[in-house]
């Protein structure tokens, strides 16, 4: 049993934190610039594929939150056993998970297709749904391979090593941006540099699902080559294979908590479809660029995660870990919400001439600019829950705010009252806003005293 030891200083903390954060924020908001890329290539083929592109990237993120869930399972794993001076412990959890992890993308990619059966009876335009199949076959070996990348990402940050998934970001997206290009635009986009034609058709939403993963193998290969140089030597004592029930407990209710965050977001993404492909397109230009400030406070969570769980392992109270976190996942958010108060258009413009979906999706980061706070503070306080192997309770909680606060407040606000987008993301605010509580009271709550290891 590791002896207790004291917690380091504040600003030893905020250090070791920020050291955690720059990286996998960066490295994450390589991961949305790779969407980014996509939607300014796809919103210059037309507004049906990007619509459809939009919903199709919605339904395939939606679909493999559980497999997401069962990767992020080896955060408190990982992280506990390296803070308790167990690297084999760690080793162990990676193989165990990687496993599951396979298994539950293989469960998310029949699911991805499966939603495609529902979109004309809510809805969405008959026309748009093979547009959105398309790029879901592009995008099948992507939507597989992102869950391993996933867990080798959580094993080597447990290991406080954030280079290579930095490295494996930087790669996929000079993949991703090439085979955009040629892929999505064609002999179009090489006539615009004064390239001679090579016959290459124009195949948007689909050209765009295929690059994504293409890129997907260069996130995985990078990531997973880098893991396996810190397997324990042979001579090292052996740790006991992890069961495989042992990372589904952990993982299942992460994902669960992914899908109830990320289904409301997909399910007002459909709803959208109703009022219209330039409606559609609004919304996922301004959510991308939501997602994109969105990745500071995700990185700043991860980095909270693991500096919880190696407090615990370790013996230490993960309090002032998890609180310091907090703190700064607030302060990068206020500062993201700012730039969407002052420069909303020139932003939106970056991805779409059409002014219809500039306006709207003005209207659209106003409201962002006002969410982003609670945003990063529920994504850190998810963090801090997650590396104590506090899972369930973060479930329930956005099962709660979401779907019986969120959902109904957005429904009628933007179909009863007549609001339309700004309706159903005043309801998404709501959620937001309920769920940072739940989870930031829930963490000050579990760190009182000591927090079992997992």
């Amino acid at each position: 049993m590791p002896q207790s030891l004291p917690p380091p200083d504040v600003r030893a903390e905020i250090l070791a934190i920020a050291r955690l954060a720059g990286p996998i924020a960066a490295a994450h908001a390589g991961l949305v610039t790779m969407n980014l890329v996509v939607i300014a290539m796809v919103g210059r083929v037309s507004v049906d594929d990007l619509a459809a592109t939009s919903m199709g990237r919605a339904i395939a993120y939606a679909a493999s939150s559980l497999a997401m869930g069962v990767a992020l399972a080896l955060d408190p794993l990982a992280s506990q056993a390296v803070g308790a001076g167990d690297p084999g412990r760690a080793w162990a959890a990676l193989g165990t998970t990687l496993r599951a992890g396979a298994l539950a993308a293989l469960v998310s990619l029949a699911a991805a297709f499966a939603t495609t059966l529902v979109l004309v009876p809510i809805g969405v335009h008959p026309a748009l749904v093979p547009i959105v199949q398309r790029y879901l076959l592009g995008n099948a070996p992507g939507l597989l391979l992102f869950p391993v990348f996933l867990v080798g990402k959580s094993f080597l940050q447990a290991h406080g090593d954030t280079r290579p998934a930095l490295l494996a970001v930087i790669a996929a997206n000079a993949v991703n941006l090439v085979a955009c290009v040629l892929l999505v635009l064609g002999d179009g986009a090489l006539a615009w540099a004064h390239l001679p034609p090579l016959g290459l058709p124009q195949l948007g939403a689909l050209g765009a699902g295929v690059a994504s993963s293409v890129g997907a193998v260069a996130l995985v290969g990078i990531v997973l080559a880098a893991a396996a140089q810190r397997r324990p030597p042979p001579a090292s004592p052996k740790s006991p294979a992890l069961p495989l029930g042992a990372v589904l407990r952990l993982g299942l209710p992460v994902g669960l908590q992914m899908l109830a965050e990320i289904g409301i977001f997909t399910i007002i993404g459909l709803a959208a479809g109703r009022l219209g492909s330039h409606a559609v397109s609004a919304h996922q230009v301004a959510l991308g660029l939501a997602s994109f400030t969105f990745m500071g406070a995700l990185g700043v969570g991860g980095a909270t995660a693991v500096r919880v769980g190696q407090s615990i392992g370790a013996g230490a109270s993960p309090r002032r870990a998890g609180v310091i976190g907090l703190l700064l996942g607030a302060a990068v958010m206020t500062c993201s919400a700012a730039i969407f108060a002052v420069a909303r258009r020139p932003l939106l413009s970056l991805f779409t001439p059409d002014p219809i979906v500039i306006e709207s999706g003005a209207s659209l980061l106003g409201i962002a600019a006002i969410f982003q706070l609670f945003d990063g503070v529920q994504a850190v306080a998810a963090g801090a829950l997650r590396g104590a192997g506090d899972v369930r309770f973060p479930f329930l909680a956005n099962v709660g705010a979401h779907w019986l606060l969120g959902c109904p407040l957005a429904v009628g606000l933007g179909f009863g009252l007549g609001l339309g987008m700004r309706g159903l993301w005043m309801g998404l605010t709501a959620g937001l806003i309920a769920i940072s509580i739940l989870l930031t009271a829930r963490f000050l709550r579990i760190s009182r005293g000591k927090v079992a290891r997992v």
